[in-house]
């Protein structure tokens, strides 16, 4: 008879933590998705911002798998196992069975997995991706397996979107493993280019200086939008067709527009692109968002657009800097969330915790 291998207690192993930031979908988002990018190729600018997804490990002694998702407010204990399969946390159980598998030998692991996102899941700002690679290169550090940015954000995908089967792209998980403004191709054959964009320290700071980031109050579940979206061009839809060709466009010109630190040519490519984005799916806009946006306009806003998928999370807009103030508290005072955008240029990250040992 076989007998299963037993959970190491991890006694030797110093308790680690990492981090992934969140990132603003800045233009061709929707072109990551496989189905368009394997036959067309897909373009998308993004960059990340001081929000981010935390992934703690310590061991235990217990011979016990605890993950604590602190955000939602949900802790689960299972025997440690190979597979989970009773768990209802997919995120913390498709990287737990992975790395197990891959970087354990298949042997598991007696741990404590706690987590936390700066945002809600369905925010647009790539949070579900982000915690995934947060929480792998939290196991990286844990097993001593030291993977490139790469190689995080690929394995992200694979355990998103094909294990897992959670329906998006795959700008997020490049975003939060490199951090920083970049320009991310996708061509067939899964082939991904990261382009990082580098910047005179002028032109970053009017770049913050003109964006705003506006909740609009209720969190989406983006698989619907996404399938939708997915589900018209597979069905030969023209319309999204056309627009997710104008969505790559708009890409190299955002590019092009945050190079030169033009924001007037900023807010025109955002514009462009959140009528192309609507052209999608008709699910990717709702009457509260457009609200927003209209107030958003009385009140400076030159160019508007949904960070994600759309139906609902984070808004974002580029205002002049002398009307931002105004802006954020218009949006503030009409029961909105609207904050200040801080960018970043670190990717995913991880670090030892002196002294953090045994349950």
């Amino acid at each position: 008879m076989d007998v299963p291998p037993r959970p190491q207690a991890g006694t030797a192993r110093p308790a680690v933590r990492a981090r992934a930031p969140l990132r603003l979908g800045l233009a061709g988002g929707g072109t990551d998705l496989p189905f368009y990018a394997e036959a067309f190729g897909g373009a998308v600018l993004n960059a990340t911002i001081d929000r981010y997804a935390f992934a703690s490990i310590r061991p235990r002694d217990d011979g016990q798998v605890v993950f604590d998702a602190c955000d939602l407010d949900r802790e689960e204990s299972h025997p440690a196992a190979p597979v989970l399969p009773a768990s209802t946390l997919l995120l913390h159980r498709g990287v737990y069975e992975r790395m197990v598998r891959e970087f354990n030998a298949g042997a598991p692991l007696a741990i404590s997995v706690t987590t936390s996102v700066d945002a809600p899941m369905g925010s647009g700002l790539g949070s579900s991706s982000a915690l995934v690679v947060a929480l792998i290169e939290a196991y990286c550090a844990y097993l001593d397996c030291p993977l490139g940015r790469y190689e995080v954000a690929r394995l992200a995908f694979e355990i998103e979107r094909v294990e897992l089967g959670l329906a998006g792209g795959q700008q997020d998980q490049y975003a939060a493993a490199f951090g920083g403004i970049n320009f991310i191709e996708f061509l067939q054959g899964g082939r991904v280019i990261v382009n990082p964009l580098r910047f005179a320290s002028a032109v970053v700071n009017e770049l913050e200086s003109s964006l705003v980031l506006c909740f609009s109050g209720r969190s989406r579940l983006s698989d619907s939008i996404i399938r939708d979206q997915t589900g018209r061009l597979s069905a030969g839809s023209t319309e999204a067709l056309e627009a997710m060709h104008q969505l790559r466009e708009d890409a190299v010109a955002m590019k092009q527009a945050v190079l030169h630190g033009d924001i007037g040519a900023i807010a025109a490519v955002l514009e462009r692109s959140w009528l192309a984005k609507k052209r999608t799916a008709a699910s990717v806009s709702t009457a509260q968002i457009e609200a927003l946006e209209v107030l958003a306009r009385a009140n400076g806003a030159m160019g508007a657009k949904v960070s994600g998928a759309g139906g609902g999370g984070f808004m974002m807009f580029v205002v002049p800097t002398e009307r931002r103030y105004r802006l954020i508290a218009a949006l503030n005072e009409a029961g909105a969330q609207a904050y200040p955008v801080k960018l970043t240029e670190r990717g995913s990250e991880s670090w030892a915790l002196p002294g953090r040992r045994g349950s």
